[in-house]
């Protein structure tokens, strides 16, 4: 398997295991609140953000999930040297 294929299957675990912490804060929350309905998207922001402020994952995520300003950072960073 080559380093890519491997980076790849690594990044897809990392979400994996972060989405499902998430997941599972997310369901307490809503249990928590006495199972009423129409604050899904509020539980799993705030599932979210509890999740990874206790993660050493939480910049990997992060740049996962928007790869777009990963990209932005990169090329922020290549302007800087040249």
């Amino acid at each position: 398997m080559d380093m890519q294929t491997r980076r790849k299957k690594q990044q897809a675990l990392i979400l994996q295991v972060v989405e499902r912490k998430v997941r599972s804060r997310a369901q307490q929350l809503y249990e928590t609140r006495g199972q009423t309905d129409g604050k899904d998207l509020e539980d799993w922001l705030q599932a979210e953000s509890e999740v990874l402020a206790n993660s050493i994952l939480a910049p990997l995520y992060r740049r996962m999930k928007n790869p777009s300003s990963a990209i932005e950072e990169n090329q922020e960073a290549t302007e800087i040297v040249s």
